[in-house]
């Protein structure tokens, strides 16, 4: 599917919730992609980019960021303390805030390089023993104590479990986000982004319906 095709998707999707055209941000997920497919889509004008580990996003962006301006970077994956001032220095956005010690971290950071990104804090809504997030009955609480640290909360970011209607895992996060007055919702995936913005989703995180099959043994 081009991505055209995806773009056309979401302006539809935007239009039947009665959204306003534009208000839904596609991240395009890039992570282990190889290079020349990620510069294809970044030629047909694509910007905003996702990708789940810090390592290799510094194997890849500072180099296209030479030959492409206004480049709009999300982590997406986990981040380690350890990783938080790489992350803070290449990403725009990060959506995995899971927990206090990763948020101290990162406002101590932000206060000595005088930036910081847009943060998401990624909620667990399943309570799945294998994912990271912050429980749902522990979001308010968390959320209060990021804003203590004068964190840039933006929104809250999910991933449903497979086996369960996302679209109630989407009603539960925007809850979530309304009581704490957060406007941002990074949710929805190649397989339910439409049903992500039919309930709300600003942010939507959409990679194998763009580039195809994960190219793990490509270089």
């Amino acid at each position: 599917m081009s991505l055209q095709d995806i773009k056309t998707r979401i302006a539809t999707a935007e239009a039947k919730a009665g959204r306003s055209a534009g208000s839904v941000q596609l991240i395009a997920v890039s992570k282990v992609q190889p290079n020349a497919r990620v510069a294809a889509i970044l030629d047909e004008g694509q910007r905003c980019f996702g990708e789940n580990r810090v390592q290799e996003a510094l194997g890849k962006w500072p180099d296209f960021a030479k030959h492409y301006d206004g480049l709009d970077l999300h982590l997406i994956g986990p981040l380690q303390s350890n990783k938080a001032r790489q992350a803070m220095e290449l990403f725009n956005a990060i959506h995995t805030l899971d927990r206090l010690k990763l948020a101290k971290s990162i406002a101590r950071l932000a206060q000595e390089l005088g930036k910081c990104p847009d943060l998401f804090i990624q909620v667990n809504t399943g309570a799945e023993p294998q994912k990271a997030g912050i429980l749902p009955g522990e979001a308010d609480d968390f959320v209060a104590e990021c804003r203590a640290l004068d964190l840039p909360i933006k929104g809250l970011m999910c991933i449903p479990p497979v086996e369960e209607s996302a679209a109630d895992h989407f009603t539960q996060l925007a809850a979530i986000a309304e009581r704490n007055d957060l406007t941002g919702l990074s949710m929805g995936m190649s397989g339910d982004f439409e049903v992500a913005i039919a309930h709300g989703a600003t942010h939507v995180r959409v990679g194998s319906a763009i580039f195809g099959a994960r190219a793990y043994a490509e270089t």
